[in-house]
């Protein structure tokens, strides 16, 4: 959420972010709410000192019915004031999460993905002397997943990988942990219950009413928990309370979970293969820092996702996320999109994504300065790997006609050597 210090300032700078990020604009009636809750506020501390001041008047009065009566009066003044202040509190409280983070200056304008823009390409999509498969093909081939068997089981849009593939997405993960370490990154294995006040303080939410993640989030039943659609949840209320020292700052963890997410939202999209399931893994890199530290280390964090799509020997672009496809609660955003020659096209692997001190007003998490001041930490985000997604192009950037697959050379110590794996039986 946003500091009501900086919209009563900026309300036009709000009013444009509301409007180019695609929000209802709140702006006018927050400011109007704002005004009559310190009306109120200044009211009800004039009228509570004059009942105290008459009070004290009252044992050496000589009328002392009329203080009595006057003080009960002020009372009851007092009473409807407290009750209009919590009525016009809960109001703004509402309001005030219905408020989106103000955009980058430099981030593009436009209403949805459409408007995104394209910053730079590394690696040319290999050119095939075979039709290459697409990744179900190659799945289906080597018999490395059943994927009726599984929705019979466990209903649609779940997986299970078999053999050589399930030791390949461990691979996968298990690479990309250890290198996220040797960046100094600490690495957290985090639990995928939580409750829904965790996943509001990330701010992906609108408005004070949780059951708005009900479409999106999975409820277990009879309890006050859900299962989190990301590791992110639970590293951002890490620190929720805390006063960090400015000498520990940025705090980086690669939190490590299973993730859950409906997928409500993608009806009819990428509904066959690993694209979209309910339940993966992923790693996630987490970093709490200085605002002036914020720039600095969304470049090392999406520097990070670059490395590892190289070390996976894909190739990648770089997107500038619009104004209108970065989301509710993000400064600044981008998307790494890895080379799928199935599809012809570039699909998303990662979201690099600045948050500012928006998620950080929620869980209260803050720093003081070496001056002794208290501020708000600024936090980032952005995928380490996620899978099954990432072996998608790992599959068919790197299968031979026979339908083996070649591993990148830095798996191969974590696949006991390996150079391949599947082919023709």
């Amino acid at each position: 959420m946003l500091d009501i210090k900086f919209i009563r300032e900026n309300p036009d700078i709000v009013k444009n972010a509301c409007r180019v990020k695609g929000f209802d604009d709140h702006t006018d009636e927050i400011l109007a709410l704002d005004a009559r809750i310190r009306e109120l506020k200044t009211i009800t501390q004039t009228k509570t000192a004059e009942k105290n001041k008459i009070s004290r008047e009252i044992p050496t009065a000589a009328d002392k019915a009329t203080l009595i009566a006057r003080s009960r009066e002020i009372g009851s003044e007092i009473a409807n004031d407290m009750a209009e202040l919590a009525e016009k509190e809960t109001l703004m409280s509402d309001l005030m999460y219905r408020v989106p983070q103000i955009p980058d200056a430099a981030a593009p304008i436009g209403p949805d993905d459409t408007a995104n823009t394209e910053i730079r390409r590394v690696g040319t999509p290999r050119k095939f002397d075979f039709t290459p498969r697409p990744q179900w093909d190659l799945l289906d081939m080597n018999n490395w997943w059943m994927p009726e068997k599984i929705a019979n089981l466990c209903g649609p849009r779940t997986y299970a990988l078999m053999g050589a593939a399930a030791e390949l997405e461990l691979a996968v993960e298990t690479y990309v942990i250890q290198k996220l370490i040797s960046k100094g990154f600490t690495f957290v294995t985090c639990p995928s219950i939580t409750k829904p006040a965790t996943i509001f303080s990330a701010g992906h939410f609108i408005g004070s009413d949780m059951s708005v993640m009900n479409g999106d989030v999975f409820m277990l039943t009879d309890t006050d928990r859900c299962l989190a659609g990301t590791a992110e949840i639970i590293l951002n209320s890490l620190h929720s309370g805390d006063i960090l020292a400015e000498k520990d700052l940025p705090i980086k963890y690669a939190g490590f979970s299973p993730c859950f997410r409906k997928e409500a939202g993608a009806a009819g999209r990428d509904t066959r293969g690993l694209m979209r399931v309910h339940q993966f893994n992923k790693v996630e890199q987490y970093v709490l820092c200085t605002p002036e530290q914020s720039d600095e280390m969304h470049e090392h964090l999406l520097q990070n996702l670059c490395e590892i799509m190289e070390d996976l020997e894909l190739p990648y672009r770089v997107i500038a996320n619009s104004t209108g496809d970065m989301g509710f609660n993000k400064v600044k955003m981008n998307d790494v999109e890895a080379w799928v020659p199935s599809e012809n096209t570039y699909k998303e692997l990662g979201s690099c994504s600045s948050i500012g001190t928006f998620q950080a007003r929620r869980t209260n998490t803050r720093y003081r300065t070496t001056n002794g001041d208290v501020k708000f930490c600024a936090t980032l985000n952005n995928t380490g790997i996620a899978l099954p997604r990432a072996l998608i192009p790992i599959l068919e950037n790197h299968q031979n006609p026979d339908g083996s697959v070649n591993i990148p050379k830095k798996l191969q110590p974590l696949m006991g050597g390996r150079t391949k794996i599947g082919g023709a039986h």
